[in-house]
């Protein structure tokens, strides 16, 4: 038994060991040529200037094929089946893929937004019903802040599978009011009083100019629509400064407020 061995090292275990330095010399080598692969698309991806989130993805896909080629051709020096080894891997990628599909799917929503670029970081966006700050596009997910300061995470599929509203793609957006005047009170002089309020406020747009017209009339007396312009990052300031100017200035006038009380009295 113990010269069968001896015999069998004698004269296989040079061949074995030629093989195993050679398959390490194999992954070294191939292993430095998939990093030099990288860094030379990564730098002309760059110097095209291609999305960072997007070099990332295809540097990532490029090197797990890369790797996995290199698994088998250092298998196929080893006198291995490599054609069982597909089909077998293969298989492994078939289910892996269908338990995956939700992440696959994901995963090339990602890419798609990269590509199409709908939003950006930093952009106010509402997706699949939230609505926030964009603070990272990810692989798989996108990640929003909205209002509440709360951190809400959606996946890629669906952004891109909803509506996606881009609120920071202009550069204003219209705040919507509305003042409700009390049936004594002359439309045009607080229309007059509170367009020269709106304009004051910071951070109001004057391209366009603000408005405030007649919205429409319901037995409480006038409606009016007050509508200043401002950017995304400051809409919620103009918003409320708005609703505090039109109180203001109903308080200074001495408006009463609107209500059938003050109807009954106007009735003949």
């Amino acid at each position: 038994m113990f010269e069968s061995a001896m015999n069998f090292i004698s004269t296989e275990g040079i061949s074995i060991g030629i093989k195993i330095v050679g398959a390490i010399a194999l992954w070294v080598v191939g292993r430095w040529l998939i990093s030099m692969v990288g860094n030379l698309i990564h730098r002309a991806l760059t110097t095209r200037k291609i999305d960072a989130t997007l070099i990332k993805y295809l540097i990532g896909i490029i090197g797990v094929i890369l790797n996995v080629v290199l698994v088998v051709g250092i298998l196929g020096y080893f006198g291995v089946q490599t054609t069982t080894f597909a089909a077998l891997l293969a298989g492994v990628g078939l289910a892996v893929g269908g338990a995956w599909s939700g992440l696959l799917g994901n995963f090339a929503a990602g890419a798609f937004l990269i590509i199409l670029r709908p939003f950006k970081v930093g952009d106010i966006v509402e997706v699949n019903k939230n609505l926030g700050q964009v603070k990272e596009i990810g692989m798989f997910a996108t990640t929003l802040i909205n209002y509440e300061n709360v951190t809400v995470i959606v996946g890629n599929g669906k952004v891109f599978g909803e509506d996606i509203i881009n609120y920071s793609a202009q550069p204003v957006r219209r705040v919507d009011l509305r003042a409700q005047l009390n049936v004594t009170v002359d439309p045009r002089d607080a229309m007059e009083k509170l367009q020269v309020a709106i304009e004051k406020i910071p951070n109001v747009s004057m391209n366009p100019k603000p408005g405030v017209t007649i919205l429409e009339f319901n037995p409480l007396g006038t409606v009016l629509a007050v509508r200043p312009y401002a950017s995304a990052d400051n809409y919620w300031q103009v918003y409320f400064d708005t609703n505090a100017a039109i109180a203001r200035i109903g308080s200074e006038n001495h408006w009463p407020a609107p209500s059938n009380t003050t109807i009954m009295k106007n009735t003949p």
